[in-house]
């Protein structure tokens, strides 16, 4: 089986209408699974999530132990993969209080980072320094524990795009 054969065995039923998809050549000459009967095509794209660098006064980093997959009781950045109605830094906020309970902004963007998912295949991922306005941190969401740790301190970071993510603020705070 080809690479884009294998990549969609799991896509079968077209979504618009409910026939058999067939993985055949687009209009583009790419194998993409496509229904004969309305014409719908299906896009395998790359899932857009948020991640937030949130530091405190001491410039200490708030993490979190991760409480589903991927990366189940490993600790990671507050994130979550953005809803069609949302853009990343709509994301990056609702997931700073959802995750830590701490209400907050964005004070500078950081970039994107595309990484491996054990799910979606791939991830892009949008950085955002956050700053605190209120609230008191607190687990939530699909956060198991939140702490502030130093960012000499931290423990590994399961996502290359987390990691990442502290790297530019430690460049851009020079800590």
């Amino acid at each position: 089986m080809d690479f884009n054969k294998k990549r969609y065995k799991k896509i079968n039923y077209c979504v618009q209408c409910g026939s058999k998809l067939e993985i055949k050549n687009d209009y583009e000459k790419k194998l993409r699974p496509q229904c004969n009967s309305c014409g719908w095509t299906y896009y395998k794209n790359p899932i857009p999530a948020s991640a937030c660098v949130i530091l405190n006064e001491k410039n200490e980093v708030v993490i979190i132990k991760r409480k589903f997959e991927p990366g189940i009781g490993k600790w990671a950045l507050p994130s979550g993969y953005i809803e069609i109605d949302q853009d990343p830094e709509d994301c990056a906020v609702e997931e700073m209080q959802e995750e830590t309970g701490l209400i907050g902004e964005i004070e500078k963007s950081l970039g994107y980072y595309p990484d491996f998912s054990p799910i979606y295949e791939k991830v892009i991922s949008f950085g955002f320094l956050m700053r605190i306005t209120g609230g008191e941190l607190q687990a939530g969401d699909d956060a198991a524990e939140a702490c502030y740790v130093s960012l000499d301190q931290l423990p590994y970071i399961v996502f290359p795009s987390h990691r990442y993510f502290i790297e530019e603020v430690k460049k851009f705070k020079h800590l």
